[in-house]
Order: C-alpha cells, then structure tokens, then sequence
C-alpha cells in the first residue's frame, strides 16, 4: 500500500515533529508492550496489478456460473437490457455516498425520485422511501412500522419465504413484540387459522403474492379479514409479477414491499439487493428510511429535496422506531433504470413470459411418470413438484449446465423466466425424464 500513501517519509517525520514525538510508536505509548506486535504479519508479500488481477481471476473462475436457471425462491435471473447495466457504473452513480448536505447532489435525488415515482406507480401507493437494504429487511421494517402501544402482536404467513420470517423473527425479538406463524394449508395462507390469530393485539399480518411456492393468495379475502379485526395489511410482492397482477393497494393493503432484485440486478451470487417500501399517505409519518420530494428554487425551477427523514433515527434512537439510516441508492437507481426501459409493457411482457413459461415447465414435467404438482391452484412463475429420485435429478441437470430447482419440503421448487428458451426448457425435462426412467 506503501505507493498509495499521499504524504512522503519526511512529510510524516514532520507532522511527528510538530505533535513533540520523534516516532509513529510513541504515539501508542499507553499501550501495553504485551500489546504489541513485534514480528512481521503472517501475510503474503505484496504483488504487482497484474499478479493480483491473474490471482483474483483464478479465484472467480472457482465460481460456477449456470447458463440455465430454473431455481427462484427469492431471487431471479430475469433479463437486463444493457442500458440498465451501462447508466449506473457511471462514476458519478457509482462512487457517489448519500450527502449529509443532501440538496448539493441534486442528480442523485433526483434518480431517488424517479425511483420512488415508479414504485408507487408499480404498487398502487401514495409514498415510497428511498429503498432499505433487501426485501426481508423491508418487511421487517413494514411491521415495526404497524406497532403502536396497544398492538404489539407481528402475524406471518407461513406461506412466506423462510428468510423473510426469519429476519420479521429476529426483529421481533430484538424489540420483545411477539411473533405469530399462520398455517400453510394447500401452499397458502389458511384463512380461518388467521382469523382465529387475529385478537385485539394484533398491529399487522403480512403475507407474500405470489407466496414462496409461487401460489397466488387470496389476498382480497385476507385483507378483508386483517382490517376487521382492526389490524394493518402489509403485502410482500414479486415486482415483476406487479406488471399483471392487482396492486397492492387494489387488494386493500395498508403497505407494500418487496425484494427489488427482479428490477434489473443480476443474481450476483446473493447481493446486494434492494428492498422497496410503499404505503398510504395517512402512514406517511410512519414510514422509515428517507423519502425525496420534489419542489422549486428561489428562481423557480424545478429541484429536488430530502423531504422527509425520521431524526430520531441518528439522534433520539431510544424513541426510534427503526434504526435504517441509509438506503441502497446504487441499486435503487438500477431498479429505476430497469422500470424506465421496460416501460409498463416490458414488465407486463416479462410477467407474461415467465408466467407461460413455468406452466409450460410444468406440463412437461408432469407428462413424465411419477412427477406430479404437490400443490393446486394458480401460480406465477415458480410451482413445486413431488418426485422420486430428486438429489439424481439434481445431479444430471447440474452435469449439463442447469442449475434445477430447489429441493423443499415434499419436493422440488422450479422457477422460469422470461429468459428461459423452450429448448432449454424441453432439454431440462429430458433429462429428468431420462433419470427417472432409469
């Protein structure tokens, strides 16, 4: 690191002098001698750029890069038009941090704005924030949010991705609010088991549409069910699935979340991703994170302000609601990229085709002996099969470059999407047929 160090030998010496010690060690003359460390660090020598760029290639290609993915269950690998790629590696966006004099970076809240803009458009909400750091960090946030004196009970669809109910598990422990699981009946939300969850207790009910089994939910019914018993509606939503779907709000939902990875980030081995916030105007105040508004200059112009932001996140944390004091800027302008090119008919186009896709997926694969849909009922762009045989499945789908879906209770979880070709598709089911046969 020595070449990146901008002050020379006798810079340093002098700035040692100027302090009154004639040594960098005399500086830590407080510490301990057993304290230190006396002998050169356990590391390697240092390399050249062009050693470490061969070094760190050897290591990326120890990476297993699936050209097909027929796996979901929360994150998906959806085609990225290329501007979408191209506009946030400028180094303007990319190197760019959150301003503490927010006003100066007028580019970066005005691509907050849009995004912002087009997540209520997507959702059907009157407000979105700025973005948290990932869909489960979302609806952790959208509970907290729902919570009042008298309300202090989180219900949860058991429906939901595991790593949602998780992370809502892990917030509700660290607040000491209680945590209640609903039934699965049939891969979705059993209804009459979270009415009978529903007491006078209850601040909010979250379910996910499409669920992790890629079911959709009764979600008119349940809402229905969670605001007669004076509770909060929160929806977690596939975005993509929001292109031909109702809307949150449609449904009757109180807030809206969500994984944004969909919108134009690739999988990137697990992240990082973006998690979206939306809700009412009447839960504005509750809302956590930063909202960006729009307004005019002393000269009239259009400009854009941090409008709303909860300080007793940085200042009175103990009165704090939520501790998110920053947001996910970078892939919230990504998100906003992707919603701009797409369009209303891209994503709906996109929609359509994973949707068509997957059931396509799975004509093929119950046509084969012994495989059959573990659950009925409609589904977006992931369903879940019982088989025999399922770890040699696996295995021969991964031999051939197919990363197959995941193994779940009482079978396997698939997931198509638009970027899947049919003969990729027709390929897979070969070869599980080809297995199963065996």
């Amino acid at each position: 690191m020595g070449s990146y160090i901008p002050s020379t030998r006798e810079e340093r010496l002098e700035m040692l002098k100027t302090v009154g010690v004639s040594d960098y060690r005399d500086l830590y003359r407080d510490v301990p001698q057993e304290m230190y460390l006396d002998r050169p660090l356990n590391i390697p020598e240092g390399k050249s750029e062009l050693e470490v760029s061969r070094t760190v290639r050897a290591m990326a290609e120890k990476n297993r890069v699936f050209p097909t993915v027929l796996r979901g269950a929360g994150a998906y690998d959806h085609y990225i038009p290329s501007i979408v790629r191209y506009i946030p590696t400028k180094e303007e966006f990319l190197t760019a941090y959150t301003p503490y004099q927010a006003e100066m970076s007028q580019g970066i809240l005005q691509s907050i704005f849009e995004y912002q803009t087009m997540i209520c458009e997507l959702t059907g909400m009157d407000i979105s924030n700025a973005s948290v750091y990932d869909g489960a960090t979302a609806a952790a946030e959208a509970a907290a949010m729902c919570r009042d004196r008298k309300r202090r009970v989180t219900i949860i669809s058991g429906a939901a991705n595991p790593d949602t109910i998780n992370t809502v598990r892990t917030y509700c422990y660290g607040t000491g609010d209680e945590l209640r699981i609903v039934p699965v009946k049939d891969g979705k939300t059993d209804l009459a088991a979270l009415k009978e969850l529903l007491t006078a207790d209850v601040a909010s009910v979250y379910i996910q549409q499409p669920n992790f089994y890629g079911l959709f939910e009764d979600a008119d019914a349940i809402g229905e069910a969670v605001h007669e018993a004076g509770a909060m509606y929160v929806m977690g939503c596939n975005p993509i699935a929001l292109g031909i779907m109702k809307t949150p709000r449609e449904c009757g939902a109180d807030v809206a979340v969500g994984e944004g990875q969909p919108l134009g980030m690739p999988l990137s081995f697990g992240g990082p991703y973006l998690g979206f916030m939306a809700t009412l105007q009447k839960h504005m105040r509750k809302l956590p994170g930063r909202i960006v508004g729009e307004t005019t200059d002393t000269k009239g112009e259009r400009c854009y302000v941090l409008t709303l932001q909860a300080r007793e996140q940085h200042i009175r944390r103990e009165k704090a609601s939520s501790n998110i004091c920053s947001n996910q800027a970078l892939c919230a302008l990504t998100a906003g990229c992707y919603m701009a090119a797409m369009g209303p008919a891209g994503l709906a186009e996109a929609a359509k085709q994973s949707m068509s896709k997957a059931h396509y997926l799975a004509a093929l694969l119950t046509a084969i002996e012994g495989v059959t849909l573990r659950y009925s009922g409609e589904y977006f762009h992931e369903f879940v099969t019982e088989m025999p045989k399922i770890p040699e499945v696996l295995e021969a789908l991964e031999a051939d470059g197919i990363l197959g879906g995941l193994p779940v209770e009482g079978g396997i979880l698939w997931c198509a999407t638009e970027k899947i070709s049919k003969a990729e598709l027709d390929r897979a089911a070969a070869i599980v047929k080809e297995v199963l046969s065996k």
